[in-house]
């Protein structure tokens, strides 16, 4: 069970963080790399080249124009998870439209924006299809947050 986590800037990774310890609490291993489509095209490309066969899902998180996750879905058959980053203009706006925008054929599976925890919990789903274990993990973490629901509204008419 493996994820790698490529990040167009190191500026991004608080926006990681959440996704990257909820993956590593559930045991999956977790390669973290700062790349960019625009910048470093030649090193992305050989990293995904060099992770074909022993990642299962790969996370790819930008803001602005958001290519990473576009240029990493081009260049592999792993699944994509892009993870749009708000910036200073449009509110990331723009990175969610570049990712779910995709051109025909080459899909990306684009979350909320900024939420690192929405992107990890989607390769998880990718994942158990492929090991079990993560299956029965997302169900009791589903069985929490309702848990946690249920306990929240007995709480506040305890306190009306």
């Amino acid at each position: 069970m493996k994820v790698a986590i490529v990040m167009g800037s190191k500026s991004d990774y608080p926006k990681l963080e959440e996704g990257i310890n909820f993956l590593e609490k559930y045991g999956v291993e977790v390669v973290v790399r700062i790349l960019s489509a625009h910048r470093t095209p030649k090193e992305l490309v050989s990293f995904i080249e060099s992770i074909d066969g022993e990642v299962d899902v790969i996370i790819a998180a930008a803001g602005k124009a958001a290519h990473l996750p576009g240029v990493i879905a081009a260049s592999t058959l792993i699944p994509v998870v892009g993870l749009p980053i708000k910036s200073s203009t449009m509110d990331g706006m723009d990175s969610l439209l570049s990712m779910v925008q995709m051109p025909k054929g080459i899909p990306v599976a684009t979350v909320t924006i900024d939420s690192g925890l929405n992107a990890a919990l989607m390769a998880m789903q990718i994942m158990s299809i492929k090991y079990p274990k993560l299956k029965e993990d997302l169900k009791t973490y589903r069985q929490e947050m309702a848990q946690k629901v249920l306990d929240d509204d007995k709480s506040i008419h305890q306190e009306l």
